[in-house]
C-alpha cells in the first residue's frame, strides 16, 4: 500500500524485508520491531540521510507506558518514547514528530488527503500484550490517553534529571585503571543502577549493544550491595566498600 501511494505521489521508497531463519515462538512484535530498526538504521546510513522519521503517536505512547507500568519498569522505562532518541542499533537520530497526536486525528488527514488508512489485523490480534492493552484503554472510559502521555513527558524530564545526577556522580566517584572500572557507591539506588548499566555497557563481551534488562540489573545492583560477586554480560562484578568491573576471564570450553 506504501509502495503504491509513494509511485502516486512519484517519491522514492524501499522495501525492506524481515528474513527469519526461525520464526520466533515469543515476543513476536519486540523482535520484529528490533529487526526493523536495525534494517532501517543500515538501510539509512548506506544512503548517508540523517535521521529516521516515524509515525508514532499519542495513543501508542498511552499504551507504552500502560505496557511499560505493568511490566514493573523503573524512571527510564515509563519516560515512553521521546519525540528525539536514536535508532537502536545505530547513531542515526529517531525523531517522532506525531506523538501529540490522536489516532483518530491522523487517520482523517490521511481521508482529508485522499488516503485510506491502513488497518493491520494484527492490531486486533490478542496474543499481543499491546493489542490487549489498546482494548482495555478503549474500554476504560475513566482512564484519559492524553493525561497518560503527558504523565510519560514528566517521566521523560525525570529520567533526564536522573541522567545528570548519574553523570555528576559518575565524574567523582568513578576512576579506571587499565581494564578494570572502580565506583565508589555514595548515591541512592537509581543512580547506582545507572552507573552499573554504563559499566556493563563500557565492559560486555556478550551482547553489545543490548540494553541490561531491569531484572537483572536490579539482581546485579543487590548482589554488589551485598558484597557478593556477579557476572554479567562477560564482565565479572565485585561488591564491597568499593565496586570493581573487568572483563570475565575466558570461560573452559
Amino acid at each position: 500500500m506504501v509502495a503504491s501511494v509513494c509511485e502516486r505521489l512519484d517519491t522514492p521508497h524501499s522495501t525492506l524485508r524481515i528474513e527469519w531463519a526461525v520464526k520466533p515462538d515469543s515476543g513476536v512484535q519486540e523482535r520484529a520491531r528490533t529487526e526493523r530498526y536495525r534494517l532501517l538504521g543500515r538501510w539509512a546510513s548506506e544512503r548517508g540521510l540523517e535521521a529516521i522519521v516515524t509515525a508514532h503517536h499519542l495513543d501508542d505512547q498511552a499504551e507504552t507506558l500502560v505496557m511499560r507500568l505493568n511490566r514493573g519498569s523503573g524512571a527510564r522505562g515509563l519516560a515512553a518514547m521521546r519525540s528525539l532518541a536514536v535508532v537502536p542499533g545505530s547513531d542515526l537520530p529517531l525523531v517522532r514528530p506525531l506523538l501529540g497526536w490522536r489516532r483518530l486525528e491522523l487517520e482523517e488527514v490521511c481521508r482529508t488527503a485522499g488516503i485510506e488508512p491502513v488497518d493491520d489485523s494484527s492490531n486486533r490480534d490478542e496474543q499481543f500484550e499491546r493489542v490487549r492493552i489498546r482494548r482495555g484503554l478503549a474500554e476504560a472510559e475513566w482512564l484519559d490517553p492524553e493525561a497518560i502521555a503527558r504523565s510519560a513527558a514528566h517521566l521523560a524530564s525525570a529520567d533526564s534529571a536522573l541522567d545528570w545526577a548519574a553523570e555528576r556522580e559518575w565524574q567523582s566517584q568513578v576512576t579506571r585503571c587499565g581494564k578494570a572500572i572502580f565506583y565508589q557507591p555514595a548515591a541512592p539506588t537509581e543512580i547506582r543502577r545507572r552507573i552499573v548499566a554504563r559499566c556493563i555497557a563500557a565492559l560486555a563481551s556478550e551482547g553489545q549493544g543490548e540494553v541490561v534488562r531491569g531484572r537483572e540489573l536490579d539482581r546485579l545492583v543487590d548482589s554488589l550491595s551485598d558484597g557478593a560477586t556477579a557476572t554479567l554480560r562477560g564482565v565479572l562484578c565485585s561488591g564491597g566498600d568499593k565496586w570493581r568491573f573487568a572483563p570475565a576471564p575466558p570461560r573452559n570450553s
